[in-house]
């Protein structure tokens, strides 16, 4: 199984058991029992945790105020209700002060979780879970909005739902992907290889690839949008993964321009040192911006000048980025 199209169907039949093993789990017992019923539902692939990011909501579904189910999906029901008053949402708001509606959202957090498949920085399942909960959002009408996008998300919400839901947190199943069969499928859409490909190479290249696994360090949040010809486009954004403290924020870097030699390297040893693998300030470099791109520069002309603190694998990485740079 080594062809995108191969992994594509393999995950798409993996899916279904990943699906049950989320319905079995209950959020209150935590991830831990969430990683078994994963590895019950389907024991050949012993998914890890990685990292969990939360703080995003959706919109959810419409109730009544004492807060019964009217409508599972907010956006339908609005298309249907203004449907029934023949698109005139003057007329649906008048209702709705005499049938007062509200609309609930889902507050989440996704769980990322990963599973080797070989031995290249790109070699690995990502299995993405979310977390939710549906709670109680705004009453329907409120504020006269102009339009149904208004309707559906009021810039001000006065009035909240005070009844409680009849829902309890649950997993939700979102997918999984083979992330090498993904960057594939990118790189054959795209005139020049994508720096996302060039970043996993690099990786491999380097003393970090040496030290540690890409996924023990980095996951990949991927985007699909169409383009202006309406065709399916993909981004992939790397996240770091602090494996120790999850979502944690990578270490500061305070050191000014001009900073060289034995300074520099020590910072940049403190830097790898608390990150958790060698060449990391490179890569921070590259993504999430703490590393000052002057840095690059300096450690090049530092080894040039026989200050070689970095392994000659390291250097011309280094070199090859300033010659060809790019961000992700």
């Amino acid at each position: 199984m080594n062809t995108t199209l191969a992994w594509q169907e393999y995950c798409k039949n993996l899916a279904p058991a990943l699906q049950t093993a989320c319905k079995q789990a209950t959020v209150s017992s935590g991830i831990g029992e969430l990683l078994t019923q994963l590895a019950n539902a389907q024991p050949e692939w012993p998914f890890q945790h990685r990292l969990s990011r939360g703080g995003w909501y959706r919109p959810g579904g419409v109730v009544d105020a004492a807060g019964n189910p009217i409508a599972d999906n907010l956006e339908t029901w609005a298309e249907a209700a203004l449907d029934a008053h023949a698109g005139d949402l003057a007329l649906l708001l008048e209702d709705l002060e005499t049938t007062p509606r509200y609309a609930t959202r889902f507050i989440g957090s996704t769980h990322y979780l990963i599973a080797p498949t070989g031995e290249g920085a790109a070699d690995f399942l990502q299995l993405e879970i979310e977390q939710l909960q549906e709670i109680g959002s705004h009453r329907l009408g409120e504020g006269a909005p102009n339009t149904p996008g208004e309707l559906l998300d009021p810039l001000e919400i006065k009035t909240r739902l005070q009844a409680p839901l009849p829902t309890t947190a649950h997993y939700h199943f979102r997918r999984v992907i083979h992330v090498g069969a993904m960057l594939e499928r990118m790189c054959t859409r795209s005139p020049a290889t994508p720096p996302i490909q060039r970043l996993l190479d690099d990786w491999q290249n380097s003393s970090a690839g040496i030290a540690a696994p890409f996924h023990q360090h980095w996951l990949i949040a991927f985007r699909e949008y169409l383009d202006r010809y309406q065709q399916t486009q993909y981004r992939a954004q790397p996240i770091a993964a602090h494996t120790d403290k999850p979502g944690d924020k990578p270490p500061a870097f305070a050191l000014a321009p001009g900073a060289n030699g034995l300074k520099l390297h020590a910072a940049l040893q403190a830097f790898d040192r608390e990150t958790g693998y060698p060449f990391a300030w490179f890569f921070h470099l590259l993504t999430t911006k703490t590393i000052p791109q002057w840095v690059a520069q300096t450690t090049v002309e530092d080894a040039l000048n026989g200050f070689a603190y970095l392994p000659q694998r390291d250097v011309d990485i280094v070199r090859n980025w300033l010659h060809r740079p790019y961000v992700v």
